[in-house]
């Protein structure tokens, strides 16, 4: 994904930026620290410009093309870019134009955070006036003054580029008064519908809206997988409960035949007994009638 932001100072390009590099991990290319950089390493192109710069002149337009032409070959660079301060004229947007074509890229959109100027003087005199009331010193660069110059000349050098973008059809214009989120969203949706983000983004951003939606309907509709789960979980404990309840039972049924079995012998050795000692008694009886019968039988003969 290749972008460019445009939009006067102060609409929200630089934090517009960031959100865009934190959300699709491009990087923001900024002309102002490229030069730095590119100095700072030697390389031929920022030597050059370091010389230029050193002598308080302005970096021709070809070196700044150059420098991006080196940085843009850097692996940080190769998923995509937002240009950050370039272009900012028509030169500057025809020699980026021709330097993708030489390196087969292709710039996928440009940006426009169109906002209300006296709005954004407004918000900087405001802003003056809290940093005074604070005790604390206006920057400079951030006083009604300065941004009043510094938009006439955005509307001189690059307001310009609006109508080059828009000719090939690249120019996308957002409402830059809406608050950041709003912003933020929309940029995002523009680029979804341009197909600006590459496959595996669409697949993540597909796979996490799936996730997100099974989530809201596991959360809303959790009753007939749950309900069921807890009635196969519950079955086991009903079937050990029943098997509980059969095993009291029978230790039940075993008690009351121990204690059946129990008795019975007793009754049977009690009633064995009675039958013995009716015997015994009925010999004794016996044994009397017969010593009486003889004792009778002794004294008829004695009489004879």
């Amino acid at each position: 994904m290749r972008l460019i932001l445009l939009g006067p100072p102060g609409s929200g390009k630089g934090t517009q930026a960031q959100r865009l590099v934190h959300r699709h991990g491009i990087v923001q290319l900024s002309t102002g620290e490229m030069l730095r950089a590119a100095a700072a390493a030697g390389t031929p192109v920022g030597l050059q410009a370091k010389e230029i710069m050193s002598n308080g002149g302005l970096v021709p337009d070809e070196v700044v093309v150059g420098i991006i032409a080196d940085r843009i070959e850097e692996p940080d660079a190769k998923k995509g870019f937002i240009l950050d301060g370039f272009p900012r004229t028509v030169p500057q947007a025809e020699a980026l134009d021709e330097l993708l074509r030489k390196k087969h890229l292709k710039l996928d959109a440009v940006v426009e955070l169109r906002v209300n100027e006296s709005a954004l003087l407004a918000r900087v005199e405001k802003r003056a006036e809290e940093t005074r009331a604070r005790g604390e010193e206006v920057r400079l660069d951030d006083t009604p003054e300065v941004l009043t110059k510094r938009l006439a000349q955005y509307r001189s050098l690059t307001e310009p580029l609006i109508h080059y973008y828009s000719e090939r059809r690249k120019l996308l214009t957002v409402d830059g008064m809406m608050t950041i989120e709003h912003v933020t969203r929309e940029i995002n949706r523009i680029l979804t519908a341009l197909g600006a983000l590459e496959p595996k983004e669409h697949e993540e951003a597909r796979s996490a809206s799936k996730v997100s939606k099974t989530a809201r309907k596991t959360a809303k509709q959790p009753t007939k997988k749950a309900a069921k789960s807890a009635k196969t979980a519950a079955k086991p404990a009903r079937k050990a409960a029943k098997g509980a309840s059969k095993l009291a039972s029978k230790g039940k049924a075993a008690k009351n035949a121990g204690k059946k079995t129990a008795k019975q012998p007793a009754r049977k050795t009690v009633k064995k007994a009675a039958k013995q000692a009716a015997r015994a008694a009925n010999a004794r009886k016996g044994a009397k009638a017969a010593k009486k019968a003889a004792k009778k039988l002794t004294k008829k003969r004695a009489k004879r």
